[in-house]
């Protein structure tokens, strides 16, 4: 499958409030100048919200990431996970079409989707509740044929009883997932032939399964109002968490290697110094802003909110001391980058007339 952006965009992406918390939360997980490696968790949320990932979500994740925009397009172009257009509003129903399924009756489940979704693939239904698509294995064999649809797994289906899924869903029901057939999960089809003593006990569902159905609502997006914890890694105070029991005394630590040592001094440095505004400009010198994309890690996005801040020109950026990269960075999303990407040192450059 040809993997592009849709040629229809909104204007604009942001993160609600409770997301935007989140993905700050999860950024904290990385050490300074690795902020890269949340890019996968954060456009997930981003699609959670919205359904899909457009071109603005993508480049809002790549700027509080401090990343090129190509990066992070290859990131979602790359895994099958990421919708590129927009999907149904209710539900997305991936339909697996690999060797099991298929020869258990795959090919029925594509001919419900053409009839009560759309004829192909990745093309909204009459009333935009649905899409569907044909992926590879989702690794249900024993359960063939299934269908993923949201988070959760429908299995040993059939026509017929794939199509009640989909009419409920257009009705605003809310299917049980898991086994359609009367299976508890993956066991024979005639039943139990070992650990039945442990017949009697269990849950209604097997554990997936009552896990979604408690939630009550299966094919529900993550939208920001579950109230997750934010930082469990820390402590409300953003300090390391306690521990109920005492902890170990701390083992003899290696002396840092240079590059580590020289890092964690940078990072010390900062944190003790104080912030002062810089000289900045409410208009550009001469009605004429330099092309502040220039710096590296600076985007489109940045560059904006730079100008928002009063910096127009190379020659300001070049000036500024300890104290005003404090003031500056406080007022960026991600803390670091001006002394991680050298901004100062290429500005100099820049200013000077030579190229970076």
């Amino acid at each position: 499958m040809l993997r592009r952006l849709h040629p229809e965009q909104p204007d604009a992406f942001a993160f609600t409030a409770a997301n935007q918390q989140w993905a700050e939360a999860q950024i904290t997980k990385y050490p300074e100048g690795r902020q890269a490696s949340a890019v996968i968790p954060l456009l997930w949320r981003a699609q959670e919200q919205e359904g899909w990932l457009s071109r603005p979500a993508i480049e809002s994740v790549a700027d509080m990431l401090g990343m090129a925009y190509i990066r992070v397009l290859e990131v979602a172009s790359f895994y099958f996970m990421f919708q590129l257009q927009p999907v149904g509003s209710v539900a997305h129903i991936q339909v697996c079409g690999t060797t099991s399924c298929m020869i258990c009756g795959a090919e029925d489940l594509i001919a419900v989707c053409k009839d009560k979704i759309a004829a192909k693939p990745h093309v909204l239904s009459a009333d935009g509740k649905l899409s569907w698509e044909e992926v590879e294995c989702l690794g249900s064999c024993t359960n063939a044929p299934m269908a993923q649809i949201g988070k959760d797994y429908y299995e040993d289906l059939t026509a017929e009883n794939f199509g009640k899924i989909i009419d409920d869903l257009v009705a605003g029901k809310v299917p049980t997932p898991g086994p359609q057939n009367g299976r508890y999960a993956a066991e024979p089809l005639s039943g139990l032939s070992s650990l039945t003593e442990y017949e009697a006990g269990k849950p209604k569902y097997n554990a997936s399964v009552e896990l979604a159905s408690d939630l009550g609502d299966t094919v529900k997006r993550i939208d920001g109002t579950e109230v997750p914890i934010l930082t469990p890694w820390l402590g409300k105070d953003g300090k390391a968490a306690a521990t109920k029991t005492a902890p170990k005394p701390p083992k003899e630590r290696a002396t840092p290697k240079p590059a580590v040592k020289q890092a964690e001094e940078a990072k010390a440095k900062a944190e003790t110094v104080g912030e002062e505004q810089p000289e900045t400009l409410t208009d550009p010198r001469g009605g004429k802003a330099d092309d502040l994309k220039l710096l590296k890690g600076v985007g489109p996005k940045l560059e904006e909110t730079l100008n928002g801040l009063g910096f127009y020109h190379y020659d300001q950026i070049a000036g500024w001391t300890p104290e005003h990269v404090a003031w500056v960075d406080a007022r960026l999303k991600f803390k670091g980058r001006i002394e991680r990407d050298g901004w100062i040192e290429q500005a100099k450059s820049l200013a000077s007339g030579q190229e970076t």
